[in-house]
């Protein structure tokens, strides 16, 4: 035994404990029995047992010391549709009563699906980033991009679900977008990056399908619209060259040559090719005239459309560089690659098309939200100071406003995406149109920022443990971090506000002003 009566920066004990690097309670050693105080046998057994444990405690490392592990509960979340009260006090609101029927049934299903069956293989493709393999073991060059099996299933998972094929086949008519828009909502937090391929598939389908569907490419466009996981093709968006940025108008040098049988042969170089792994993919170029002289500015821009691989899976006349070694979003295969004589077909001759067919792209990054509801279950589970995180008034706090601007957001989204049916199934009346116009860029831009603004703020309301990496917290932060910079930047989208205002002469914003004031399509629902 040993007496613990000087001041307890002096005493044997604890510098006994101070140089083992073993530091208790100094309630701990007020347990032990000490020679000269009068005790019960009992008590002093039961001194001299706990005068052991400590001894043994002593001798133990303090990582498998019982008394001492800390552990907390891992936060959970359940169907995420059912979980979701204002997503279904939406729906009740806004979708006809037959069609808010089917809908609640199978996004019932997709929930129970997402939870158990997607949300596992979404964890094994950031496990499993793609590998780029330049040459075979005997010094030929392949240029394969191999994929894990979980990337792979998702591509499944996409079709089978009608991810893309939702929006196009008009079952619900005008809402069928919106329907789309609901499934890839509550797809993208568990999607494990793949909501955007998704993205820019349903881009190229849109921009097929604004042009007509012309008769070359109504075989890539039932590809890209098609339920069937055999027949199903994502599409990349090759955009970006060496000069990079926003403005294609002048960074764009890649030359296409018209071929006899009508065809084009692309020579360039991409440096930024986000989906490399796709089936197909639109991309900018030059067409070269007689002299071989192209264009320059935005009116020499033309849109072309182009298989990635041949029916014997050979590259089109491509060469991959390397992959991208970004920060985020490395499930996903991103490269650099060399045209080479690609063939290609004209979409067509001026860029307008592909604005028009690609501003939906942002609708399908809204991975943060899951951060969010991990946030509000940790709350009803983790203990600090004696209660519950959602018993901490300034906690909850915080938690609220990162719920207030994710339902803005959401609000927001969902009212771009009705319009959008309306569009698209010529319903929308002038001002529905004029509103689109402008809420677009605005949604890119403010979304974009406040994903990560978001995510940075639930990430803090998990303490250290938003900090590690294998519980997926980061992951999600580092995701968000590219939309920002990938629907913009935030300056370029402000210029289109800009020049939205300025083409149709303020109409966009008159337009905006009278819908928030008479309309209940911008007011909050009850959740």
């Amino acid at each position: 035994m040993f007496v613990c009566r000087l001041p307890w920066w002096r005493s044997s004990a604890t510098c006994k404990l101070w140089q083992s690097g073993h530091f208790l309670p100094w309630d701990r050693y007020q347990m032990l029995s000490i020679k000269g105080i009068n005790t019960t046998v009992g008590q002093e057994q039961q001194a001299s047992m706990q005068e052991k444990q400590v001894l043994e405690d002593l001798e133990m490392p303090l990582a498998r010391r019982e008394m001492e592990t800390l552990f907390q509960e891992q936060p959970e979340i359940g169907n995420q549709y059912l979980e979701d009260t204002l997503l279904r006090s939406y729906l009740k609101t806004h979708l006809p009563p037959k069609v808010l029927e089917e809908v609640h049934q199978d996004l019932e299903r997709f929930g129970n699906r997402l939870l158990t069956k997607i949300q596992p293989l979404s964890w094994e493709c950031e496990l499993n980033p793609p590998v780029f393999q330049q040459y075979d073991a005997w010094g030929r060059r392949v240029d394969q991009i191999h994929t894990c099996s979980a990337w792979r299933r998702m591509k499944e998972i996409s079709a089978e679900e009608g991810l893309i094929a939702e929006a196009y086949e008009r079952r619900y008519s005008n809402w069928s977008r919106l329907y789309q828009a609901v499934k890839l909502y509550l797809f993208s937090s568990s999607s494990g990056g793949f909501s955007c391929p998704l993205a820019m598939t349903d881009g190229a389908a849109k921009v097929i399908e604004s042009l007509g569907i012309p008769g070359s490419l109504k075989n890539a466009f039932d590809h890209l619209t098609s339920r069937d996981p055999e027949k199903f093709w994502t599409s990349g968006q090759w955009m970006t060259e060496r000069r990079g940025g926003s403005d294609v108008a002048n960074g764009t040098k890649t030359v296409a040559r018209k071929q006899p049988d009508g065809t084009y042969r692309l020579y360039g170089f991409k440096w930024f090719t986000s989906a490399a792994d796709s089936d197909v993919a639109l991309t900018l170029a030059r067409i070269a005239d007689a002299e071989g002289q192209c264009t320059q500015g935005s009116r020499g821009l033309s849109l072309f459309f182009l298989r990635v691989r041949d029916k014997e899976g050979k590259l089109n006349s491509i060469q991959v560089q390397r992959l991208k070694d970004k920060l985020g979003t490395r499930q996903m295969a991103t490269a650099e690659l060399w045209l080479q004589g690609a063939r290609a077909e004209l979409v067509c001759k001026s860029s307008p098309a592909l604005e028009t067919g690609l501003p939906w792209h942002s609708t399908h990054s809204w991975g943060f939200q899951q951060m969010i509801s991990l946030s509000r279950d940790y709350a009803r589970k983790r203990v600090a100071f004696g209660k519950l995180l959602k018993n901490h008034p300034l906690h909850m706090q915080t938690v609220a406003r990162m719920e207030v601007q994710v339902r803005g957001a959401f609000l927001l989204l969902m009212e771009i995406v009705r319009l959008l049916g309306l569009a698209e199934t010529n319903l929308a009346s002038e001002q529905d149109h004029l509103l689109l116009r402008l809420l677009i860029p605005v949604a890119k831009l403010y979304t974009g920022k406040q994903a990560s603004a978001v995510a940075v703020e639930a990430m803090e309301s998990f303490g250290g443990q938003g900090y590690m990496e294998d519980t997926g917290l980061p992951v999600i932060l580092r995701d968000t971090l590219v939309l920002s910079i990938w629907e913009g930047t935030t300056n370029i989208l402000s210029l289109d506000v800009l020049r939205s205002l300025a083409k149709s002469q303020g109409q966009v914003m008159a337009a905006f002003l009278s819908t928030v004031q008479v309309s209940p399509q911008l007011q909050p629902c009850s959740a």
